[in-house]
């Protein structure tokens, strides 16, 4: 049976959501006011993909955009419920229940407000488990398809009359960069449904429980935040097998945003004569050491903690700034067939001008 999700688990989403969120993966605040108002509104319903009919709609509920501080979004709790709306008529049928694009602050908990608005269920599936800059990255490796998928994206800043409602057609990689595109005219960041397709494909493609890994991780993060910053960053690591690969102060960050609504630039980390740089296209998305040598690279989760444990997002990094370098290997978490597809890697290797797919890869069949 599936779980009627609580209060107590707005908190362990957003939690564990934002160490997955990999310096990205939208806002804590935007986290709780969508969980907040979703059991508030109803009662969100988690379920496995056990329980779901193969033959069931699945869609992806997810927000598009970059929202790294650096510009003037705005997003409502409706939007994502409108979007939803929009696909079901598009499609000519109803969503069973929604999957997210990725974890996050606040993509966790994407899924939850029309959940208890419409009835779709909360599916314990993610197209990644970590955070990740493109559509295509969390698309259950449709990416690559020639199948004409509906899109749809709904927000934006309504004092500055950018509100945007949108239904697109076609092929994944033809219309996702749309979608994106209208993050940026939105005011950098939209809701978005998109990508139907049957349970007994999102059984297959999808990274499983990846809700479920959230929850006990913020659950584990919880437990431990009494006894402080250090009792935080060991559960984190004991529960994730993860490991600090560098802890040091920021000396240089150099990013900026792109009309394609990305962040993209480096964050480098000294500590005396040790260095750390991390790679960000709105996510860490590779670290190396001082010698330029490759320590972790997505789908590896790769996250900024401070001295409490509280995951920093890219955007809130300043130089300065004190972090703690977290790694978790992607061996021990599920990989979803989006991380999978050489075909998602271009576009990311050559905003960063970096190799990704070789590491990315290696052993993830």
């Amino acid at each position: 049976m599936g779980r009627v999700l609580r209060a107590n688990d707005v908190q362990a989403a957003v939690k564990g959501g934002s160490v997955f969120a990999a310096g990205g993966g939208g806002w804590v605040d935007h986290g709780l006011m969508l969980g907040t108002a979703a059991i508030n509104a109803g009662e969100p319903e988690l379920v496995s993909m056990d329980e779901v009919p193969d033959d069931a709609w699945i869609a992806t509920a997810a927000a598009i955009g970059a929202p790294g501080g650096t510009t003037e979004w705005q997003m409502f709790g409706v939007d994502y419920v409108n979007a939803v709306k929009l696909l079901q008529e598009a499609l000519g049928a109803p969503i069973y229940g929604l999957i997210i694009g990725q974890n996050g602050m606040s993509s966790t908990l994407n899924a939850w407000l029309p959940g208890a608005i419409l009835g779709t269920k909360v599916i314990d599936a993610v197209g990644d488990v970590r955070a990740h800059p493109t559509g295509d990255m969390g698309s259950l490796g449709m990416a690559n398809s020639p199948e004409v998928m509906i899109q749809t994206a709904v927000g934006g800043n309504r004092a500055k009359n950018q509100y945007i409602e949108l239904v697109v057609r076609g092929a994944t990689a033809k219309i996702s960069p749309v979608l994106r595109t209208a993050a940026d005219m939105a005011g950098g960041f939209i809701a978005s449904c998109r990508n139907p397709l049957r349970a007994s494909y999102v059984r297959e493609h999808a990274a499983l429980g990846g809700i479920s890994l959230a929850l006990s991780l913020g659950e584990a993060i919880i437990a431990a935040e009494p006894k402080g910053g250090s009792a935080v960053i060991d559960a984190i690591c004991s529960t994730m097998k993860g490991k600090i690969v560098f802890e040091g102060r920021v000396s240089n960050k150099s990013i900026v945003y792109t009309k394609e609504a990305f962040d993209v630039g480096t964050i480098t980390a000294t500590n005396g004569k040790r260095a750390c740089r991390i790679h960000v296209m709105n996510e860490y998305m590779a670290v190396e050491d001082g010698d330029g040598a490759r320590t972790a690279t997505f789908p590896d989760v790769i996250t900024t903690l401070d001295d409490s444990g509280r995951p920093i997002s890219a955007g809130h990094v300043r130089e300065g700034d004190k972090l703690h370098v977290l790694c978790i290997s992607k061996d021990v978490i599920p990989l979803s067939s989006s991380v999978k597809d050489p075909s998602v890697y271009p576009i990311v290797e050559k905003a960063l001008g970096i190799p990704l797919a070789e590491y990315a890869l290696k052993d993830a069949a």
